[in-house]
């Protein structure tokens, strides 16, 4: 294992490297070794690299006050670089060769089920803090990510209600694309409104195929975008969107994923007015947002931005030392259990784990961008609503303003 490898190095000079550590408070005993499986490096490398922070800012809190049942947390991290073989293949090294059980990691579907085989072969445990399409259930995977219900249906209903009718279905061509427009597909045609086109593309497609998307969209004439573009080609439609003519204020883009960091690295100034759905954003004014904004700040400094990303991967560290505590063990089941026992009160609220699917109640979000790059927020639920990762139940009514 290279330095490169755990957290000894500081990322505030290279964003791409691991953070430290405190080895001399370690206390006596045998650390709890963890793999830590995010890319700083890649198409998702923004994203991803948030969620790192995120990853390494609780696991430092967590030992400074002393670890889980007097003994440190020790994270293996590992760079996949946005490559799902990479994924799969670094799980394995984790598993079978670091010995290590427990992964916080993967941020898109891709890289999730490519480690999925390995995790369950060897009944290890994922962590998996990102949002996705749902419609997935292992006994091996804890998801502390938004389901379909908790953010798709909101930001549907929201539009809706708005009077936006005539939505575009733009996105990457891979699962979570895809699952995530059927399902937006299906709520605005059932609630009255139109599909004015569905366009996919790939990850590594050039500007000018991007720029004929957004040509595509004014010719279309829709009332909003619903982008689900990931990586590069996501942060070219932002920025050419108003550079070809378009106008947030009429027709916004609205997305699951369109966080601070890709907005600070589109420009602000080109994304102002669009909206996302999400758990989390760093503006929320609540203390206990404060708090995690300035320990964050203090660890890392001002320039790294601050997401739902970040949160998610901060707030699931802090319920698995709970779980942890509650077992004094990494076997799976076991944590799995556990798991379903604690919350964790975090920057976005409550998190705690559903005993039926092993997802995590979350308190849905809408925010609107503005001009220092940060979100106003629009719309949020009065509570924290119950996964649904199935969609056997759901609706419109009583979701954004009944």
């Amino acid at each position: 294992m290279t330095p490169a490898d755990d957290f000894r190095s500081d990322p505030r000079q290279d964003p791409r490297r691991d953070a430290s550590t405190l080895p001399d408070t370690t206390p006596a005993g045998d650390p709890w070794r963890v793999g830590v499986l995010f890319s700083r490096s890649g198409v998702t490398a923004i994203s991803e690299s948030e969620h790192f922070y995120g990853t390494v800012l609780a696991i430092e809190e967590i030992n400074r006050a002393g670890g889980v049942l007097g003994r440190q947390i020790e994270p293996v991290a590992l760079d996949p670089g946005s490559d799902p073989t990479e994924y799969r293949r670094l799980a394995d090294q984790l598993l079978q060769d670091e010995g290590i059980s427990v992964i916080f990691g993967c941020h898109t579907s891709a890289g999730r089920k490519a480690v999925l085989p390995a995790i369950e072969r060897r009944n290890g445990l994922l962590w998996y803090c990102s949002l996705y399409e749902g419609f997935e259930f292992s006994p091996n995977v804890i998801y502390t990510g938004a389901a379909p219900n908790q953010n798709s249906l909101q930001l549907a209903s929201f539009l809706l209600r708005e009077g936006r009718k005539r939505w575009h279905l733009v996105g990457s061509d891979y699962i979570y694309p895809r699952e995530s427009n059927r399902i937006m597909r299906d709520v605005v045609e059932q609630h009255g409104g139109e599909i004015t086109g569905e366009v996919y593309l790939d990850y590594q497609v050039d500007t000018g195929a991007v720029s004929r998307l957004v040509e595509s969209i004014k010719a279309a004439k829709p009332d909003v975008v619903f982008s689900t573009l990931v990586g590069r080609p996501g942060r070219e439609l932002y920025r050419l969107y108003r550079e070809l003519g378009m106008d947030p204020q009429q027709t916004p883009i609205a997305s699951l994923t369109m966080a601070e960091g890709e907005i600070k690295a589109v420009g602000p100034e080109l994304c102002t007015g669009h909206f996302t759905s999400a758990k989390y954003f760093a503006s929320l004014d609540t203390p206990g947002n404060a708090r995690f904004v300035a320990a964050f700040r203090e660890r890392f400094g001002a320039d790294l931005p601050i997401s739902q990303y970040t949160e998610g991967a901060y707030s699931q560290v802090h319920l698995f030392a709970r779980a942890l505590e509650v077992t004094g063990t990494l076997d799976t089941q076991k944590l799995v259990a556990a798991a379903m026992q604690v919350s964790f009160e975090g920057p976005s609220g409550e998190l705690r784990i559903d005993s039926d699917n092993q997802h995590a109640w979350l308190r849905p979000r809408i925010g609107r961008v503005r001009a220092d790059g940060q979100f106003d927020i629009a719309w949020e639920a009065a509570s924290v609503i119950k996964p649904d990762p199935y969609m056997t139940m759901y609706g419109l009514a009583d979701i954004a303003g009944d």
